[in-house]
């Protein structure tokens, strides 16, 4: 039933929902805080990762 996964136009009706849903007003808001948030959630892994590094030598 789903062997071919996420074809395009799956992913096009994706798109409208969310447009619907949050209005296109809102999306850059969104995106932006998505964006900050994926920028922190990766600098405190790094920061994690050296803490462990420097823990073991």
């Amino acid at each position: 039933m789903l062997r071919n996964g996420l074809e395009p136009w799956h992913l096009l009706i994706v798109a409208i929902v969310v447009i619907v849903l949050f209005g296109s007003k809102k999306l850059p808001d969104t995106a932006r805080a998505v964006g900050k948030s994926l920028r922190i959630l990766k600098s405190e892994t790094r920061a994690m990762q050296e803490d462990g590094e420097r823990g073991k030598g």
